[in-house]
């Protein structure tokens, strides 16, 4: 990885090419991030660099976070996040990253928390088919069907059940910078990313490419 940044989803529109196509995009407001922390291999045995996002009074931080920050010489951040760079020699503690980092036609890696969902039925949460409607079925059209073979008197591992859905970490690879408006430190991305508006994202130069 060369460069990342911390963001905050702003919400999705359209952009037009110079072919007058329509884009769909998600807008991102990317930094200010502040450089809070740098690791070295001599030290830490990986080379990466710590960035903060985001003012907060200092009464939302316990007595570690707001010590760190204190000595890095620091004002309180909200969030902080570690990216592992291969390069850091061009940075220090006290730096600005802003959204010029990254630049239209760059391919990058997004990951945010994905929406919650709740406790969901199998339909929902792995899009399973629904039950004959018709009369004789009973009252069990959403319900999950057959557990499987009877002969292992067991369950498998991996059975797509009832549970938990979403309100987890997602990551979109390969995604492509439609626009970048270093002025309001918004990254437009092409197409969607996870979670809701005005959640965290982390924005990295793609693993694929």
């Amino acid at each position: 990885m060369k460069k990342g940044i911390i963001g905050r989803k702003v919400g999705m529109t359209q952009l037009f090419d110079e072919k007058g196509n329509v884009i769909p995009v998600t807008v991102i407001q990317a930094g200010p991030c502040v450089v809070s922390q740098i690791k070295t291999v001599e030290n830490d045995g990986y080379n990466a660099i710590q960035l903060g996002f985001e003012d907060v009074p200092e009464k939302r931080l316990n007595k570690p976070e707001l010590g760190h920050l204190k000595k890095a010489g620091l004002t309180p951040k909200k969030h902080l996040k570690e990216f592992r760079l291969e390069d850091i020699s061009e940075y220090k503690v006290g730096d600005t990253v802003t959204a010029d980092v990254f630049s239209e036609g760059e391919r990058v890696d997004v990951t945010g928390i994905s929406k919650g969902h709740g406790f969901s039925g199998v339909i929902k949460r792995w899009n399973a088919r629904k039950q004959n409607m018709s009369h004789g079925t009973g009252p069990v059209h959403r319900h999950i069907g057959s557990m499987g073979p009877t002969g292992a008197s067991r369950m498998f591992k991996n059975k797509k059940m009832p549970g938990q859905y979403g309100n987890e970490r997602v990551t979109v690879l390969n995604l492509t910078i439609a626009k970048v408006d270093p002025e309001h430190n918004l990254i437009a991305v092409k197409g969607a990313v996870p979670g809701a508006r005005g959640g965290i994202v982390f924005i990295r130069d793609t693993i694929k490419a």
